[in-house]
């Protein structure tokens, strides 16, 4: 398991640093709101994460099915992160920082016992 989880990790760093960029890019230079810019800035990254994990640390075959159900749960959390932040005038690298650790838990959680059930 903490293999696993180290590869999630991993995969992880580069998924949030390609969160990070655009979300700020969007919040800086185009103005959107912080629940519009992580949804946004997720749904660019979560296409490296679905199929990194897929291959490297799930062996498991991506699958349009697989790969809906992870992005509609995922892409729920982000939005869900970044409304409260917009609701609670939290700054948007705290934003950044609150999504990225709650992703990262419930994120291996979920593609651990649903999405790539059964894989390793």
């Amino acid at each position: 398991m903490l293999k696993i989880f180290s590869r999630y990790v991993s995969i992880g760093v580069l998924n949030t640093a390609i969160h990070w960029a655009v979300f700020l890019f969007l919040i800086v230079w185009l103005g959107v709101s912080q629940a519009v810019a992580n949804f946004i800035a997720f749904c660019v990254a979560v296409s490296f994460s679905f199929f990194a994990n897929s291959k490297w640390t799930f062996k498991a075959e991506a699958t349009f099915i697989r790969y809906i159900i992870f992005v509609v749960f995922m892409g729920f959390i982000a939005i869900t992160t970044g409304w409260i932040a917009d609701e609670l005038n939290i700054p948007g690298l705290v934003t950044l920082v609150v999504f990225s650790l709650i992703s990262l838990v419930l994120g291996f959680v979920y593609s651990r016992y649903v999405v790539f059930r059964g894989f390793e």
